[in-house]
C-alpha cells in the first residue's frame, strides 16, 4: 500500500467511472440513480411551485373577503372548524361556556 490517497486500481476505477457516467448520464453514480434522483427532485419543484401559486390564491381570497367587510380571523375560524368533527366542535365550545362562565364572562 502506497502513501498516495489512491492506488493505480482506484484512480483507474474512478476514471472508468467518470468515463461511463459521460456516456450514460442516466446511470448509477456511487449506487444512486441519478435519472430517478433527478425525477424526484424536479417533481417535488413543481409541487412547492404549486404550492406557492395556491397559497397566493388563498391570500388573495382572504383579501377579497376583507374588501367585502368580512372579519378575516373569523372567516378562519370557521374554516378551521369545518375541518373538525362535529362532536369534537359541540366539545370545544361546551368547554369554553364553561370556562366562561367560571370566570364571570
Amino acid at each position: 500500500m502506497s502513501d498516495a490517497p489512491f492506488d493505480t486500481s482506484d484512480k483507474a476505477a474512478a476514471a472508468e467511472s467518470r468515463a461511463r457516467q459521460a456516456a450514460d448520464p442516466e446511470s448509477d453514480v456511487g449506487g444512486i440513480a441519478a435519472d430517478r434522483l433527478r425525477s424526484i427532485i424536479e417533481r417535488v419543484e413543481r409541487l412547492e411551485e404549486e404550492r406557492k401559486a395556491l397559497a397566493d390564491d388563498i391570500k388573495d381570497i382572504f383579501a377579497e373577503a376583507k374588501s367585502a367587510g368580512f372579519d378575516v380571523k373569523v372567516v378562519r375560524q370557521i374554516i378551521r372548524l369545518r375541518k373538525q368533527e362535529p362532536a369534537e366542535v359541540e366539545e370545544q365550545e361546551t368547554l369554553l361556556d364553561l370556562y366562561r362562565r367560571a370566570l364571570g364572562m
